[in-house]
């Protein structure tokens, strides 16, 4: 178990050096978009983070299926942390030197977000082939997609202080170190990458709809993540008048227990099963962030971002452990990169969707928008999540 126990530390800190960087972008990101060109804030921020995630819901697939087709997945995550160094210089350097239009930026981005993918996805699928409890191994990537997005909150919001590509060219120097630690990483993915194992796994994964109970809460936990990237970072500077570094600390306020709390949380679900903490998390988790939207001081708000993060915590490992409980052992590649296109695509509508609300109608109509579709994708979700539970499938629900 010593083995496990160091790849698993290793693992999760590739996890956290990829979220680490991701996140760093988060405090400033109007000063970011400005220096590379864009002429808006709410709306030009917005599609700066759309694009990212937009790459994100289009790669994740593909690597999964890669690492699943050829038996491996290290020298894949090693390949898409380069190649998300790379972007990350790119995005930085390439703007002024080349005088590029802010498409074009944007086109940078989503290169960017196609290899990021690749390091991210594929690392927390090497965690699921790891023996020693799906809620311990699945915990200890929350904690660390936790603590990344806790420290690189406040983190960024310092960097923006030294100019605003600065968080850029440190997010690169982060996925180098993420690219050198997989480096020597066992590959402990079943299957020997015969011809046609693609098409088993993605076959098998169709045979097993119930994987879209934990998609649907994976959904729903990034969305609150990219609507606070977005609505939250413009919401506290404008509403409060925060700068970046304030901004960081109020969006660390939710990322840090987010982080603290996912492995023990995920622990737990190892021995209680996973319906309680998810059915109790969703209950919610919806009020929570509307409580945030009508929090007249800095303090109140403060303290609504901690509840969000302590019942995001709750939920999360529970939920990436049942990915594992559900997924066959030869089509994990393809269950995660699945789990994380619908994390993906909760983030990315947590952007856009915040986004637009907010700049037609204003941030507490965001916020009321965000509460609402969180708890209506719950309302819709725990029915199936409870009949999936009532068929007795015991792997699953501890």
């Amino acid at each position: 178990m010593s083995a496990i126990r160091r790849d698993r530390r290793t693992l999760a800190a590739v996890v956290f050096a990829v979220l680490l960087a991701q996140v760093l972008l988060y405090p400033g990101v109007p000063d970011l978009v400005a220096a590379v060109g864009a002429t808006t804030t709410l709306d030009a921020s917005m599609w700066f983070l759309a694009a990212e995630f937009a790459a994100f819901v289009a790669f994740a697939g593909v690597w999964g299926a890669a690492s699943d087709g050829v038996g491996r997945r290290a020298p894949l995550v090693v390949a898409g942390a380069l190649g998300g160094a790379v972007g990350y210089v790119a995005l930085a350097a390439l703007p002024s030197a080349l005088s590029l239009s802010f498409p074009a930026v944007l086109g940078l981005r989503v290169l960017q977000g196609a290899t990021t993918i690749g390091a991210f996805s594929l690392a927390m699928t090497m965690l699921m082939d790891l023996d020693g409890g799906h809620g311990r191994n699945m915990g200890a990537a929350g904690i660390a997609i936790g603590l990344g997005t806790a420290i690189g909150a406040p983190l960024g919001g310092q960097l923006y202080g030294l100019g605003p590509l600065v968080p850029l060219y440190v997010a690169a120097g982060l996925l180098v170190c993420a690219g050198a630690l997989a480096l020597g990483l066992p590959d402990r993915a079943p299957g020997d990458g015969r011809e046609g194992r693609v098409r088993r796994a993605i076959a098998t994964l169709r045979a097993r709809p119930a994987l879209g109970v934990p998609y649907c809460f994976g959904f729903i936990d990034r969305f609150t993540a990219g609507f606070f990237a977005l609505v939250g970072t413009v919401y506290f500077r404008e509403a409060f008048g925060l700068d970046a570094a304030a901004t960081g600390v109020m969006l660390g306020l939710f990322f840090a227990p987010f982080a603290l709390l996912q492995y023990p949380f995920g622990v737990l679900s190892d021995r209680v099963g996973r319906t309680a903490p998810i059915v109790a998390g969703s209950a919610v988790y919806g009020l929570a962030v509307v409580g945030v939207g009508l929090a007249p001081t800095v303090p109140t708000a403060g303290a609504g971002m901690v509840a969000v993060g302590v019942i995001g915590a709750l939920m999360a490992p529970a939920t990436m452990a049942l990915v594992s409980d559900l997924s066959p052992a030869d089509g994990r590649g393809t269950a995660m990169a699945g789990f994380n296109v619908f994390g993906s695509l909760g983030f990315l509508a947590g952007i856009v969707v915040g986004g637009t609300v907010a700049d037609e109608f204003g941030f507490f109509a965001a916020f009321l928008a965000a509460g609402a579709l969180e708890t209506a994708v719950a309302l819709v979700s725990i029915p199936a999540f409870l009949r999936l539970d009532a068929d007795g499938d015991r792997a699953a629900f501890g």
